[in-house]
This record gives structure tokens, sequence and C-alpha cells, in this order.
């Protein structure tokens, strides 16, 4: 069995470990982990192992917060109509929910405006300003865009309308000439945490609010901690890491889905398969729960995903999680069409070793989801993604995704004389350009990436946290290693070595494509669970010594029938008569 993944595996470190296992007083697996994720001190480990609020960073350390929230509680004292200019995804819906609900808190009045992501593309557009200015609105706050619209901020300026910019994209050289630009992003702010999301950006714009209203303390407290199940849920859909503050948030509001009075999430939990009192993981949010949110931006209007949250009819919320839950059918479907298409252009015309970097178009490929289509990609060929819908103006239109070692805004901003609008971040990124040039772009995007990526950076990994023997698996140790959840970008689910393991009887195969397996080492045995392993199962046959790489996961069904709440899953596996890295 010939495997391409490349296994890196942390060079052991007993004693040091040992002496954080005491400390911390849990067993060894989950001190390993913490080791070789860098929490090497107690004192840091355990503000990791027990996020507090209390650790949530002073929103006034933002810069801009101060000029912000000021604005704010005038246009609030003043009885001023303000507009909130949103996104259309996840983060920008959650965001626009969460501000508006909180200006009302406060007395305010807020009105909304979310883009509609094939009519009018990303970003913020003039129309929308001076149609904004006509009827007498003097502030907007943009939420999760408009760090890069210069022109449009300059337009309002010359109409009178004040803008406050929250956002978390990276900024130009320049930034919008607004009255406050919050975003811990931009070069002259020291505010601690980088990785907020638009949605976490705009919380600390409600902190700030709250905290200058005459209110009990414990109500400010109160409120705010409300809004930490929408922004957990952002925050784990705009795929930011899942540390510092963002671990905090997403670590409590997790925690608040458990009780959730909000009938829009109720109905949206429902529609997602949760029961009441559940606590989903930050995975079950990712596959379950976000993508139906999305799904209004992607296939019809993300108005949708904030009406959703904002009615308080319980009827007409589970109508609107209803439909939602069918366009995320519709976008599935569309999904598996397009990837479907390319594959079989991939069989026909291979990829090869020269092509560091994909680009890939089509006739009226559903825009709404050329951005899951290049993430599915990225995964398959493990290279940077481009996927582009050819319309019939002449424009092409799409998203791009990236492997860690290539920043793909950077590689769009060394060419940018080719696209008519772009921006993005590292790891992702939307663009459009005329369908003439994108031969070019192809040949020019490849070159780029031949000059930054080596052939390893394209070679599949597997970054193993530490090496566990059988024997250390108990329910005890592995709820300890489950407690460093939530999961997700930035604090992946802990991967563990386990060598010189014997396969014990055949594998398996579940509905054609997944492996149930039972492995052996010293007497101790493990039944796993390996997902679209099928193909590779003929090479793990009874008695075959192997290497394996597993994880430990949540298993709710389990939990619920009273058995213990884990589950191991084989993600890797090695014949001990295999070599290399």
């Amino acid at each position: 069995m010939v495997n391409a993944a490349r296994w890196i595996v942390p060079a052991p470190a007993k004693d040091e470990i040992a002496r954080l296992a005491q400390a911390l007083d849990v067993r060894l697996p989950a001190a390993r982990v913490l080791y070789s994720r860098g929490y090497t001190d107690p004192s840091e480990a355990s503000r990791f192992l027990r996020p507090s609020l209390d650790d949530l960073c002073d929103p006034f350390l933002m810069t801009d917060m101060t000029r912000a929230v000021e604005r704010l509680l005038a246009a609030v004292r003043n009885r001023e109509r303000i507009l909130l200019y949103g996104d259309y995804d996840v983060d920008g819906t959650a965001s626009i929910v969460v501000l508006k609900k909180a200006i009302e808190l406060a007395g305010g009045e807020a009105t909304y405006h979310v883009p509609h992501r094939l009519r009018d593309g990303y970003g913020m557009r003039p129309e929308v300003i001076d149609r904004a200015a006509s009827e007498g609105i003097r502030l907007i706050v943009s939420v999760d865009t408009g760090i890069r619209a210069e022109d449009v901020v300059a337009r309002a300026e010359a109409l009178g309308v004040d803008v406050i910019v929250t956002d978390h994209h990276l900024p130009e050289a320049e930034l919008p000439r607004a009255l406050a630009i919050l975003n811990p992003n931009r070069r002259d702010c020291s505010y601690p945490e980088k990785n907020l999301c638009g949605a976490g950006v705009a919380f600390k714009l409600v902190q700030g609010l709250f905290s200058r209203l005459r209110w009990p303390p414990g109500r400010v407290q109160r409120l705010s901690e409300s809004f930490l199940k929408l922004v957990a849920i952002a925050t784990i859909a705009d795929v930011v890491p899942l540390t510092g503050e963002n671990r905090i948030i997403v670590r409590h509001g997790l925690e608040g889905l458990r009780n959730v009075r909000n009938p829009g999430l109720r109905a949206l939990l429902e529609v997602a398969g949760f029961t009441a009192g559940a606590c989903p993981s930050a995975g079950q949010i990712a596959f379950r729960v976000a993508p139906r949110m999305n799904a209004a931006g992607r296939m019809a209007s993300a108005d949708d995903a904030v009406r959703l949250f904002l009615t308080g009819d319980p009827e007409e919320a589970r109508h609107i999680a209803g439909q939602l839950h069918a366009l995320n059918q519709d976008r599935q479907q569309a999904e598996s069409e397009i990837v479907q298409t390319i594959l079989e252009e991939c069989s026909r015309v291979p990829v090869t070793d020269s092509q560091m970097a994909l680009v890939f178009a089509g006739r009226e490929w559903h825009r709404g989801v050329v951005g899951i289509v290049a993430s599915r990609l990225v995964e398959r060929f493990h290279r940077p993604v481009i996927v582009l819908s050819e319309e019939e103006n002449g424009e092409a239109q799409g998203s791009g995704r990236s492997v860690h070692p290539f920043h793909l805004l950077e590689a769009l901003e060394s060419m940018p004389d080719l696209f008519t609008r772009f921006g993005g971040h590292r790891q992702a990124a939307g663009l459009a350009l005329p369908v003439s040039r994108i031969a070019e772009f192809r040949d020019r995007l490849n070159a780029y990436a031949a000059g930054c990526l080596k052939p390893d950076d394209l070679r599949p990994t597997v970054e193993v946290d530490a090496e566990l023997s059988l024997s250390e698996i108990t329910d005890a140790s592995m709820a300890e290693v489950l407690n460093l959840a939530p999961f997700g970008f930035g604090n992946p689910a802990p991967l563990f070595a386990v060598r010189g393991l014997t396969v014990c009887g055949e594998p398996v195969i579940l509905n054609g494509k997944h492996v149930r397996l039972n492995l052996r080492q010293n007497g101790r045995n493990l039944l796993l669970k390996a997902w679209n392993f099928a193909e590779r199962a003929t090479a793990l046959r009874d008695g075959t010594t192997i290497d394996a790489v597993i994880c430990v996961e949540d298993d709710f069904y389990a939990s619920n029938r009273g058995l213990p709440g884990w589950c191991a899953v084989l993600k890797d596996v090695r014949l001990q008569t295999e070599h290399g890295a």
C-alpha cells in the first residue's frame, strides 16, 4: 500500500510532559497534546483548559472603539435611524443580528441591508449609500465588510453620512476615511486578538456600547453573554483559529446552546437534528448548522437568515428554517454536480506536478457554491484552487481556497491588472475578471505558485500531536483529550500515532465506503471507524502489522445510550514495511 502522506511526529519530551501533567492534574495523553501545541507553561495551559469570560479583552483596546461607541450612543440618544450594512455569509448575517438587537436593547433603532450574492456581489455599493442618505440616515455601520470600500465611504462622507467600519479582513495600505474603523488587523491597532471574525468585532462593539450604559453590571454581563451563541456559530463558520479569545467565545457560546430562547435559533437547531438541551460540538456546527445558514446567501437571499433570528414568532421561525434546510439540499446538489464535472475533466487531463495552482472554469456554474467546490478540490489536490463561473456578460466570477504555505490574497495582489475586483485573506479569496483573461490568469497564478511552493508543500501531511499506546486509552484519559475542544481551525482534533498494531479479523465495509476494524497491541484491543477508507481496506488483512494515526471524537449516540461518549477514528495507516517521513 503506497501512502503519500508525510507524518510529522514531535520529538518526545517525557520529563517535561510528566511535570506538566502533574501540575495540571491530567493524564499523559492530554498533557502530550498541550505540550506539542506550545502550552508548556502550567498557568498558560490551565487558562487554555478552563477558558474564562473574565479573560476576554477590554474592547477599548481596539483602535477607534471610543469614537465608535460615542457616535452610537449619540445616535441612540437622538433617535437616529442607523443602517447596518452586512455581508451574505454566516459571519455577515450573524453580525447584523447581534448589532441590531444590541442597538435596540440600548434604546436605538436600526435597519439593515444585506447584499445579494449574485446580483450585488461582495462589498459595499454606492447606490445603497445614496438611498440611505435620501431616507435621512446619517449613520451607517458596516459589519464584516467595508475595510476596502474607500470610494463608497468617501461617497457617504460627501453626503453627510457618518460610517463606522467593523471588519476583520486585511486592509489595504490606505484605510477608508470613515468616522471610526474597528479592525484588529489595521496596522495601528494594538488589540491583542488579531483573529476575530466579523461577528467577533461586532461583539466587541456591543461590549463597548453596553459598558457605557447606566445598567447594573449583572444585566450588562447577562445580555453580553446572550450574544455568544450566535457569535460562536459565526466564529466557527468563518474558519478563524479557535484559540485565544475565539476559544473563549466558542466554548461558552456552544455551552449556551443547551438553553436557547430565540425561536429562530431553536428552529434552526431542530432542522439540523439537535434536540432541546443538546450541546453541539464545533464540528457539528460547521457541518450541520452553518451550511443551512449559508444556504440562504448562496442559493437565494441572505435576508432569510437575518429574518430567522429576528422573528419572535415560532411558527414563522420553523417555516424559514425549513426553507433554509431545503436550500441547503439544493446547494449540496449544485456543489456535487460541479465537483463531478471537474473530476471528470481531471480524469481526461490529469493534474501534473508542474501545476502548482489550479484554475477551473465552467459556463454559468452556480456562483453561490464555487467557494465550497474550491475547498473540496484543495482537499483532493493539496494545492491552491480557484473555481470560476463564466457569465453571459463576459465576466468570470469565483472564489479560491489555499493550502497553508500559500498566501492567496498576496498572490492576487501581485497581478491586480487582471481583475475587475478581488479581496480576501490568506486562505480564501473572491475575484472577478474577463473570461478572455482566464488562460492568462491560470498561467500567471501557476508561475507565482511555482516561485513560492516546494514539492513537499503539495504533499498531504499528517501532523501528529503525540505517540500513544492502546493501554493509555481509557474513558478518563479520552475525556481529558476531548476537554481540549472546541476543535477546528487552529485547534484541530488531536491526532495520535500508535505503533506496532495488529489487524484482528477482516475489515468490515460499511455503506460501500467506510470501514470498521479491530486493532490489537500488547493484548489490548481497540475498535475503530475509518471514514471513506474502503479503497485502502484491501491492504488491511487479518494479521497485518501496521502503524496508525487515530483521533478521538465525541460519540453522542453512544452517550445517549449511557455508554462512554467517545469513539476512536482511524485517520491514516502505514504498513510497517513502508518507509518514509
